[in-house]
Order: structure tokens, then C-alpha cells, then sequence
């Protein structure tokens, strides 16, 4: 199980872009949401990516703690499943886990601890999928072009838009 999660962790970034498809996605992973934000692993600890419930035994699981409501389940399952078995195959050691809240953390404390973020933004989740061959794999090359082609559109439609925020903060005259 610990190289199942240690796949988990390395694709981590990659499989942001299926996780988490949607602009929006990426305003509930921010320190101190519910949504985790940093790659790292713990038990019973809610400010982690992954997260090992307090049972044991035959019912253990791995909870990943950063899909959003708006992926799509099959698409999830199939880059976890591909990302989890690539650390089995490769035997990728996930590190020690993390049992301290994150979130009470400075930015400072969590880059001395080796801890990585999630991508901030759309853009960021799709440039680790084009980097990350066994997620990509995992979609296969169909469903990654097209997948790949319509999210490049919704985030050239999103980047042009100007919001509210940005008029209420620099042209309130």
C-alpha cells in the first residue's frame, strides 16, 4: 500500500488536471480550506492529499481528499488506479507521513519539509499532464487530445474575461 501511495504522490500534479477540471476547481485548493493543497500523505489528518482513516484491517483505504464534484468519475478513477500501480511497479516510496495540520504551517515550514504544492490553477494541472506520460497513458491518446483540446479552449475563454474583483480593485474611481 505504501508504493500505491507513493505513485499517488508522484502523479500528484498531473492528476490535478482530471481531479480538479475546472477553473473554479482551484479556488477551494488554498491553505486552510477543506480541500487539501499540499502533496503529502498522513493518518487521520485532514490537511493532507491523501489520507489513511483511523480503522484498520481488511477495510483500510487511501482517501484522496482533492477531486472536485465536477470531474468525471471514470476518468478519476482510471488516472488513480494508473498513477497508484505505477508506484507499485516502480516501488516509489512516499516519505515519512505527515501528522501535523498543514494549514497551521507557514509556507516557509511546508517547502522545509520537502512538501509540494498542488497546481494553483488550471493552467499549471495541464502543463504537469502533458509532463506526466503515465497519466496521459492512463487516458490514452484519444481522450487526452480531445480532453486536452477542450480544456486549452475554456482557459484561453477564461483568461480573457475580466471579473468584478479585478474592476472593483483597480478602476474604482
Amino acid at each position: 500500500a505504501l508504493y500505491f501511495i507513493g505513485g499517488l504522490l508522484k502523479h500528484a500534479q498531473a492528476l490535478s488536471a482530471i481531479l480538479s477540471p475546472t477553473v473554479n476547481s482551484y479556488k477551494r485548493l488554498v491553505p486552510g480550506y477543506e480541500a487539501p493543497c499540499y502533496i503529502a500523505y498522513g493518518f487521520k489528518n485532514r490537511s493532507t492529499l491523501l489520507r489513511i482513516p483511523a480503522s484498520r484491517g481488511l477495510g483500510t483505504r487511501i482517501e484522496c481528499r482533492s477531486p472536485d464534484p465536477s470531474c468525471n468519475p471514470y476518468l478519476a478513477f482510471a488516472v488513480l488506479l494508473e498513477a497508484g500501480l505505477d508506484g507499485l511497479d516502480n516501488k516509489i516510496d512516499p516519505g515519512e507521513p505527515t501528522e501535523e495540520n498543514l494549514f497551521a504551517l507557514t509556507e516557509d515550514e511546508i517547502l522545509q519539509r520537502g512538501i509540494d504544492n498542488l497546481p494553483t490553477s488550471l493552467w499549471e494541472a495541464y502543463h504537469a499532464l502533458e509532463e506526466d506520460d503515465v497519466v496521459k497513458n492512463a487516458l490514452g491518446e484519444k481522450v487526452f487530445d480531445q480532453f486536452y483540446t477542450i480544456k486549452r479552449a475554456e482557459w484561453d475563454a477564461y483568461r480573457v474575461q475580466v471579473f468584478d474583483y479585478e474592476r472593483d480593485q483597480y478602476l474604482d474611481v
